[in-house]
């Protein structure tokens, strides 16, 4: 009877792997022609007592390289494996890869794992970069009220709300929506757009007659 792939159980079924190695503990250390380990594969899918079993029981070198350099927390996803890789297994978090890329750098240049990436930087003690701190930021805030505007907060009637609906022209949203999301919202030209298209909604304007006037301005 062949013997299962001990790479797809690290991944998929850690007790059978745990199983295999009763029986077979000398493939603990076993790396395929990439260098990817048993250890890659436990602490890429978060399975920690996988991490430690190894580790611990069948003295795998939790600083085992592939072939590019990189350790097991190269790959780690989660902040709860890399906390047990660092303050449980003695992880090295500093080790650069043959590229010169620390594990946080290496995530951070993919733009991956953002919450293990901080929890490194702090472990580290270097400064957490914007990309690792909360996403909110001038391109995820809400759009701002235009300047000639004034908003009143209040309440309505269910009818008076469903009425608004109704009236709302859904071109002209889908026209502030693509501003909205536009990299330049926030200069002058876009923000002229914005108020040109907004204004032509409360005046009632249909967008035919937005996209004429518009072209009536430019020309």
């Amino acid at each position: 009877m062949a013997q299962p792939n001990p790479y797809l159980l690290a991944c998929d079924n850690p007790s059978a792997l745990l199983e295999l190695l009763r029986t077979n503990p000398s493939i603990a250390s076993s790396q395929d022609e990439s260098g990817y380990s048993l250890l890659h594969a436990a602490a890429s899918y978060g399975h920690a007592d996988l991490l430690r079993a190894l580790v611990k029981d069948y003295n795998v070198d939790v600083n085992l390289l592939d072939e590019d350099g990189e350790t097991c927390l190269f790959v780690t996803e989660s902040p709860q494996i890399a906390r047990c890789l660092v303050e449980e297994l003695g992880v090295d978090y500093k080790r650069m890869n043959f590229e010169g890329f620390k594990a946080h750098e290496k995530m951070e240049s993919e733009e991956e794992f953002p919450q293990v990436s901080a929890y490194l930087r702090e472990v580290i003690g270097e400064p957490r970069t914007s990309s690792t701190d909360s996403p909110v930021g001038p391109l995820n805030a809400p759009p701002p009220i235009p300047d000639n505007m004034k908003v009143n907060i209040g309440t309505m009637s269910e009818q008076e709300a469903n009425a608004g609906e109704a009236e709302v022209d859904p071109e002209f949203k889908r026209r502030i929506d693509e501003l909205a999301a536009r990299e330049d919202f926030h200069s002058e030209a876009t923000q002229a757009q914005l108020r040109e298209l907004v204004m032509d909604a409360i005046s009632g304007s249909s967008i035919e007659t937005a996209d004429r006037e518009s072209r009536r301005r430019t020309e």
